[in-house]
């Protein structure tokens, strides 16, 4: 057997050493077998120094959506625009006959015209009003205003006998809430005065008469005067000091 000529064996390795790029290349389109799940995968960024480099081409998008100016232009005076501050979900609801219009020192005035003036206290129930005087019924007060301060016990709460809630027994359907005004200030309502209008099947809920006036208004008009109940104190009276 003949060795190959060195010209021969030359030309072979001028063709290896010139050749193998072509082997290992990735080409620049992707193979039908290639996964396509795997090609998803793969990250759209380069790496220099690093550090993630985003494509021009991203960079150059979010540029384009950064505003120029902060202008928004002239005010819009279109009739369609909404006014958030003045919209009033019970505006086309109307208040009942024995909403309450203003709380007095003596008194109350109601939206039909009603007054209740001369001291006496007021109790709404089932759409109607009623002139109210729970004072009558401390024994041995001397006087109303001495009655008037027996309503807050010892214990500085504010107790009355259960004979005042008489209306409160005997009406149907009987409501939900009790708000409670009592005068011009705050005063803990006493264990047995409480308990014995939950035996009712009521809740009461315990405000100065003034926001007792305005919880009234507000609930009865959104639930209905069947619901709500109040039994409040004129303002004037501030209880025992």
């Amino acid at each position: 057997m003949h060795s190959p000529s060195p010209q021969l064996l030359r030309a072979l390795r001028t063709s290896l050493t010139s050749t193998p790029a072509r082997f290992i290349r990735i080409p620049s389109t992707a193979s039908k077998c290639a996964n396509p799940k795997l090609s998803q995968q793969l990250p759209s960024t380069r790496r220099n120094n690093s550090s993630t480099v985003r494509p021009s081409r991203m960079v150059s998008r979010a540029h384009a959506h950064k505003p120029v100016s902060h202008d928004r232009g002239p005010q819009s005076n279109e009739d369609t625009q909404t006014d958030f501050a003045a919209l009033n979900v019970l505006g086309n609801i109307p208040a009942p006959t024995t909403a309450i219009d203003a709380t007095l020192d003596s008194g109350f005035h109601l939206n039909n015209g009603v007054k209740v003036t001369g001291g006496d206290g007021l109790l709404l129930v089932g759409g109607e009003a009623f002139a109210w005087r729970p004072w009558k019924a401390v024994e041995g007060a001397k006087d109303d205003c001495d009655a008037k301060d027996s309503m807050i016990n010892a214990k500085g709460q504010f107790e009355l006998d259960e004979s005042v809630w008489g209306v409160l027994s005997v009406v149907w359907p009987k409501p939900d809430m009790l708000i409670l005004g009592l005068g011009a200030s705050m005063f803990p309502l006493s264990p047995e005065t409480k308990r014995h209008i939950n035996s009712l099947g009521i809740r009461v809920d315990i405000l100065d008469t003034r926001n007792a006036a305005a919880q009234f208004n507000l609930l009865a008009t959104e639930r209905g005067v069947t619901e709500i109940a109040a039994a409040m104190i004129p303002i004037g009276w501030k209880g025992r000091s």
